[in-house]
């Protein structure tokens, strides 16, 4: 199951705004992302307005399709944007490479000390 992780940048003097926002999002904004396929879908916001997301879904090209579609995403997209810095979050968002995962990793074989890579 792809995992996706990505950062944005919310306007620091516009965090308190942005977590009010988020404290109460739309219920048919929530139904959307559901629909879309997103599971285990969290934000996390640094003080000076850095923002990691992250959610896990079956396709990601799918889920944001799927949400490209949506009135209600077009509509809250615009709705937040002006928090942002770069605008929009649905056009504006770096995607983060994984690069590890510990069940991944643990399933793929059995950890043996004496092996692997040390320095």
């Amino acid at each position: 199951m792809p995992r996706v992780c990505f950062q944005l940048r919310v306007d620091p003097d516009r965090l308190d705004e942005y977590r009010r926002r988020h404290a109460a999002v739309w219920p048919e904004m929530l139904r959307a992302i559901e629909a879309s396929g997103r599971r285990n879908y969290s934000l996390f916001l640094r003080p000076d307005g850095l923002l990691i997301g992250y959610y896990e879904t079956d396709s990601a090209d799918r889920s944001d399709a799927r949400l490209a579609a949506s009135q209600v995403a077009a509509v809250w997209e615009e709705h937040m944007a002006e928090l942002f810095i770069g605008g929009r979050a649905d056009r504006s968002a770096t995607i983060l490479e994984e690069v590890f995962h510990l069940e991944d990793q643990l399933a793929s074989k059995v950890h043996d000390p004496s092996e692997g890579d040390r320095e």
